[in-house]
């Protein structure tokens, strides 16, 4: 075999490919034992023709399709073997040129890893931001924990009003006309959660246990359910249970309660401390995402359409998983929106693009820097994960297996990276 090289514009190239001659017979043989099993030719059984019977019966390119089956892999690959330094990045085009019963070209041309010219990557200032944590981001924090803490209390004496948790039965009506979901049995609602449409909470403000009601409402013209947007209905309610949150003092027996301090004082302080350490780690995090922003908007990169639509298809998957988690298919999810595939993939492509063109970037300062991982590096990520889930480090060495072994060392080298932009850089 034997080719030319011929290098296009917008980093593609294009080969074209001399196969032997033996090596194209060899493979057209190959399609006739393959394949002679589903040709009939008269005074043989069939799958027993000799090859030449078939070819003078059916023609002489009658192998030659799954010939090319067996022989375009073989060489294509081979192309790409004899040049390590060309990375393609999609499916090649293929085009026959000349083709035999002895001979065959063709031409392969196919996208390449794009260039990354590198503009600015150390040397740059970059402000982090300061820290600070406010009394009132405090006392936040504590009265969150406060109202996880509270209870429920019966109330008999008055009726419900807003914050309360009322039992109810509901059974709705649409112009006298019962409809899907309208009705219920001993709901817990909190008055004020706005869960239901509007007037609803409000028109259960003021009732008594063992009161029923008539609650005139309407549907939001935006509402899911096409049938019942922006009409008038009546949700005939009974009120069979009222309870008011009541929440504990801010005292040391709260502290005990919510933490492992015996005061309130030291619980506050620990607030104050947790609330600084998510701070910082936002902080830091911002800071990287400015520093690799800045990287990547200095560089330059063409990147190609195939590789944002190969993204944009991992990216769309991605999110189907995630609905699949949370109870709902895609195909549910395009029919309760009203959005499409191509829609879907549209709101894609710009965070896609930025995602391959940031890659492209990163692996090329990665080049330029001389950035290696070691198998100290790789160490270090095992002790972080350690660390972060209270596992000994032969346990999480064991649970990423070597399944995960990529894993391992990307993090390990994105640590490497940030920290080597980070050193090269000035941070204020």
């Amino acid at each position: 075999m034997s080719y030319t090289k011929e290098m296009l514009e917008n980093d593609r190239v294009k080969f074209t490919i001399d196969v032997e001659s033996q090596q194209w017979k060899d493979a057209l043989n190959e399609a006739y034992l393959k394949t002679k099993g589903k040709y009939n030719i008269d005074g043989f059984r069939k799958g027993h023709a000799p090859r030449a019977f078939i070819e003078r019966f059916y023609g002489p390119s009658v192998f030659f399709d799954e010939a090319l089956d067996i022989i375009l892999p073989k060489t294509y690959d081979a192309v790409l073997d004899a040049e390590p330094d060309l990375f393609p990045v999609d499916r090649p085009e293929v085009s026959i040129t000349a083709i035999t019963d002895s001979t065959l070209q063709y031409t392969a041309e196919v996208q390449l890893k794009p260039t990354v010219t590198l503009g600015a990557y150390t040397g740059i200032e970059f402000a982090k931001d300061k820290v600070k944590v406010s009394k009132d981001e405090v006392e936040e924090e504590i009265n969150r924990a406060r109202e996880s803490a509270g209870w429920w209390d019966q109330v008999t004496d008055r009726p419900a009003q807003m914050g309360d948790k009322v039992k109810i039965d509901y059974a709705g009506s649409v112009d006298g006309v019962a409809f899907e979901g309208g009705t219920a049995s001993d709901y817990d609602l909190t008055l004020g959660s706005n869960t239901f449409i509007p007037g609803f909470e409000e028109g259960v403000v003021g009732m008594n246990v063992g009161e029923s009601k008539a609650v005139n409402v309407k549907f939001p013209e935006q509402y899911h359910a096409e049938n019942l947007a922006g009409k008038d209905a009546v949700f005939v309610v009974t009120v069979k249970d009222i309870t008011v949150k009541k929440l504990p003092e801010l005292d040391d027996e709260f502290a005990k309660d919510v933490s492992e301090f015996d005061t309130m004082k030291a619980y506050e302080a620990d607030v104050k401390k947790k609330i600084k350490e998510r701070k910082e780690d936002a902080a830091e995090a911002a800071l990287e995402r400015k520093i690799i922003d800045t990287v990547v908007e200095n560089a330059k990169v063409n990147v190609p359409q195939c590789m944002i639509d190969e993204e944009t298809e991992e990216m769309v998957n991605e999110f189907a998983y995630r609905l699949m988690y949370q109870g709902m298919n895609i195909d549910d999810y395009y029919k309760y929106t009203g959005q499409t595939e191509q829609q879907l993939k549209e709101t894609y492509k710009e965070p896609a693009m930025r995602t391959v063109k940031t890659r492209l970037v990163l692996e090329q300062v990665v080049k330029a820097a001389g950035i290696e991982v070691t198998a100290e590096d790789e160490e270090a990520v095992y002790a972080d994960l350690a660390a972060k889930q209270n596992k000994p480090v032969e346990e999480i060495k064991k649970d990423f297996n070597e399944h995960y072994a990529s894993y391992i060392k990307n993090e390990a080298l994105n640590k490497k990276l940030m920290a080597y932009l980070k050193d090269n850089n000035t941070i204020k």
